[in-house]
């Protein structure tokens, strides 16, 4: 019997509550029709209110992850999450390539644990465009954004980047009663627009949004209705309960 579900593989950390990293991914994968693979890239101390320390994995074992699935299974598509540092993110990046030019990468670059903990405090700025010209989409929110590219507002600061690659623009800081993400996709700016959930601040929810983003894709859905879809399955999230983890249940 042949396996009817497309393959993803998420390339991330393993948080022991379950809310966030590889574990999160592999739970919205799973949820939305897509068996999941998962690479460890570090071992974290917390749970969905405390960020207390950090193991990071060599690359060459995160590489050796990846391979040994390679090596029985065709992945199209991955995503990367928690990673020690720019210049590793960098190496990854091109080992992906180099065993699939057609890879689809999506880098949610997790700058700053919601608990506290700054895992990327300087970002070089010029390095970095190496790593966006080798992805298909990168999914900050407008902190991260901000820090990536510093520049009068996070709107801004994704426009620049996206010259290099698509950019999804998380809009959830916001204080706005309507919460607005945007996606900048081969030169259109679209904007995905829906109410702020009263009591939905959730851990993870970024690594579920970008995971279910990467989800529809490698189900062949094209980019803006992939956002579209995942904007629906992380409004669901955020609305499960009104505790700091969310619930996937399946959408109907």
């Amino acid at each position: 019997m042949t396996n009817s579900r497309p393959y993803a593989m998420s390339i991330a950390g393993f948080d022991p509550s379950g809310g966030a990293g590889v574990l999160a991914d592999i739970k919205t994968f799973e949820n939305n029709g897509v068996y999941g693979f998962g690479v460890c890239s570090a071992l974290t101390i917390q749970n969905d209110k405390e960020f207390h320390n950090v193991e990071w994995i060599h690359i060459n074992t995160i590489i050796e992850q990846v391979q040994i699935i390679l090596k029985r299974f065709k992945v199209n598509y991955f995503k990367i999450g928690l990673i020690e540092n720019l210049f590793l993110l960098q190496q990854l990046i091109l080992f992906l390539k180099s065993v699939n030019p057609s890879a689809v990468i999506l880098w949610d670059p997790i700058l700053k644990a919601s608990a506290g903990y700054n895992f990327h405090a300087n970002i070089d700025k010029n390095g970095m465009k190496k790593i966006y010209e080798n992805i298909t989409l990168i999914t900050p929110n407008i902190p991260e954004a901000l820090q990536l590219f510093p520049s009068t507002d996070a709107e801004n600061s994704a426009e620049k980047i996206s010259k290099y690659c698509n950019v999804f623009l998380k809009g959830g800081h916001s204080d706005k009663e309507i919460i607005s993400d945007i996606l900048f996709f081969e030169k259109e700016k679209i904007t995905i627009s829906s109410p702020k959930i009263l009591n939905g601040e959730k851990h993870g929810s970024g690594c579920v949004l970008s995971a279910a983003i990467l989800s529809n894709l490698a189900k062949g859905v094209e980019m803006e209705e992939s956002c579209r879809l995942a904007k629906n399955y992380i409004n669901q999230f955020l609305s499960s309960n009104e505790s700091l983890l969310g619930y996937h249940t399946n959408l109907k």
